[in-house]
C-alpha cells in the first residue's frame, strides 16, 4: 500500500522561506551555508514527503511552483507572527527604561495621577516621566503622549484601551445651598437652580442628561441648566459648589471626599448621569512597550487600592 504523504515539518520553514528568496540553490546554498547538494537533498526529501512539487528547477535557475509560492508565503507569515512573539517575551522581561510622556486631566491629573506618578518613578529609576494636564485629551494622533488617562470609553480603535477604574458622574451641592435654595425632586427642577457650567471636552455645555429605571422602563430626561458661574477647571468648579454658590456636575472620584465628610450632598441620587469610567489610552507602536505597560499596570492597581480604600 502506498504511504500516505505528510506535511512540512516546523523546523524546515526557515529553509523554505531562504530558498524562495534565492534565485538558483546555489545561491540558497551559500545562504545556508551548506553544499547545493545538500539543499538538493532537503529538497526532495521534503517534496517526496509531501508530494507536491514545490520547485522548478532549470540548468542554471529555479523557480517555485503556484504551490511553493504558497507555501513560501505561508511561511514568512508564520516565522514573522513567531519573531513577535519572540519580542512580546522579551519586551515582558525588560526593565522598564526612558522617557514615557503621560497626558491627564486637570483636576484628576493634580489629585490622581501626579501621586501616581512620583511612586512609580520611585519603583522604576530607569523611566523619565514628563506629566502634562490638560483641558481636553490630545488627539490619537498626536505624537506628543505615550499615554492618556482620561474619562469614558475611547472614542475608535486607532489606540489601545484599558479601562483601569469605575467612575461615574454624580450631582452634588453644599448644604448650605440646599438650605437656601432647597432639593430639587426631579430633573427639571434644576431649572430653577444655579448650575455650576464646566466646559470641558466636546460635550454640549450647560446640557445635563438624566436616566432613571431599567430596561423598556427606563428614561432620560435632558436639562439645560443655567447659572452665573462657568469654568474650564474642574477643581474650580467644585471649590464654587463648597462655598455654597451652586450645584455641580462632578466626577465621582474628584467629589467623594466631599461627599464623605458632608461638606456636599448628593442631589437627585436616584438619577443616573452618564458613565465616565476611568480609561488609559496608548498608540498601537508602544504596545509592546515595557515602560508604557508597567505604567499601565501600576496606574489600575494604585486606582483599584484608591478606590477600595474610598
Amino acid at each position: 500500500m502506498a504511504k500516505a504523504p505528510t506535511g512540512i515539518q516546523p523546523a524546515e520553514l526557515g529553509f523554505l522561506v531562504t530558498l524562495g528568496g534565492s534565485g538558483s540553490l546555489s545561491a540558497a546554498a551559500r545562504e545556508l551555508g551548506v553544499s547545493k547538494a545538500a539543499v538538493s537533498k532537503r529538497l526532495a526529501l521534503i517534496e517526496g514527503r509531501t508530494g507536491v512539487p514545490l520547485v522548478l528547477r532549470s540548468t542554471r535557475r529555479m523557480s517555485l511552483t503556484p504551490e511553493g509560492e504558497a507555501v513560501v508565503e505561508r511561511a514568512r507569515r508564520i516565522l514573522g507572527e513567531i519573531e513577535e512573539l519572540d519580542r512580546l517575551l522579551v519586551g515582558a522581561t525588560q526593565l522598564p527604561r526612558g522617557l514615557l510622556r503621560v497626558n491627564a486631566t486637570l483636576g484628576f491629573g493634580r489629585s490622581h495621577v501626579a501621586p501616581v506618578v512620583s511612586r512609580f518613578v520611585a519603583r522604576h529609576p530607569g523611566v523619565d516621566v514628563q506629566l502634562q494636564l490638560s483641558v481636553n485629551p490630545p488627539p490619537l494622533t498626536d505624537d506628543t503622549f505615550d499615554v492618556c488617562i482620561r474619562f469614558g470609553a475611547p472614542p475608535d480603535s486607532r489606540a489601545i484601551a484599558r479601562r483601569l477604574a469605575p467612575n461615574r458622574r454624580v450631582l452634588c451641592a453644599a448644604p448650605a445651598y440646599l438650605a437656601r435654595h432647597g432639593t430639587p425632586a426631579r430633573p427639571q427642577d434644576l431649572q430653577r437652580h444655579n448650575c455650576i457650567g464646566i466646559r470641558q471636552g466636546d460635550e454640549a455645555y450647560g446640557t445635563w442628561r438624566l436616566s432613571a429605571g431599567k430596561g423598556p422602563r427606563r428614561r432620560t430626561e435632558t436639562v439645560k441648566t443655567r447659572g452665573s458661574l462657568a469654568t474650564n477647571d474642574g477643581e474650580i468648579a467644585v471649590r464654587w459648589a463648597l462655598e455654597g454658590l451652586g450645584i455641580v456636575m462632578r466626577a465621582e472620584w474628584d467629589v467623594a471626599r466631599h461627599l464623605r465628610s458632608g461638606r456636599l450632598v448628593q442631589v437627585l441620587a436616584a438619577w443616573e448621569t452618564p458613565e465616565a469610567d476611568i480609561y488609559a489610552l496608548w498608540p498601537q507602536r508602544l504596545q509592546w512597550s515595557p515602560r508604557v505597560r508597567a505604567f499601565v499596570d501600576f496606574m489600575g492597581e494604585s486606582l483599584a487600592r484608591a478606590g477600595a480604600a474610598g
